[in-house]
């Protein structure tokens, strides 16, 4: 039984690191983007979704509120019986170097500091490059194409 919560940390460890991921490889494609001029990372729910997620992250360091990833990743080791803590490459290869990817050993203050400047860096990629609104004549369209395949049925 305690392989099985081993099993979930892990899931959570690496969602929380697809998290992390997407907050800071969509920040680098919006940058680059907006110099070349790629249409998708103007894309109004891609940025609507990447500055919430930044935000969420931002207010839980405001409100000094520990991530729930990490609550729930440290309470599925403490059911395995393993210290989340000290977890070793014998306990969980993935847990233990996603681990080390998202704390790498700084002080909280440094990695609240550096939540804070990426949810900043954030913020003004969306006024350097702002995001398209979305088309309301596209929405438009896609309702009546689906009014239509309804009447066809």
């Amino acid at each position: 039984m305690t392989q099985v919560y081993i099993w979930l940390s892990d899931g959570v460890a690496l969602f929380h690191l697809g998290y992390v991921l997407f907050v800071l490889v969509g920040l680098a494609a919006i940058l680059l983007g907006a110099v070349l001029r790629w249409k998708w990372v103007r894309d109004f729910w891609f940025r609507t979704v990447h500055f919430l997620m930044i935000a969420v992250v931002v207010a839980e360091t405001f409100a000094n509120f520990t991530c729930p990833l990490t609550t729930l990743e440290r309470y599925l080791w403490a059911k395995s019986g393993v210290p989340a803590e000290s977890v070793t490459e014998q306990d969980s290869f993935i847990g233990h170097w996603v681990d080390k990817l998202l704390f790498p050993g700084f002080p909280q203050e440094i990695l609240n500091a550096s939540y804070c400047v990426v949810g900043g860096a954030i913020l003004l990629a969306l006024v350097i490059a702002p995001p398209r609104r979305p088309s309301v004549k596209l929405f438009c369209r896609v309702l009546d194409r689906n009014r239509d395949k309804r009447k066809a049925a």
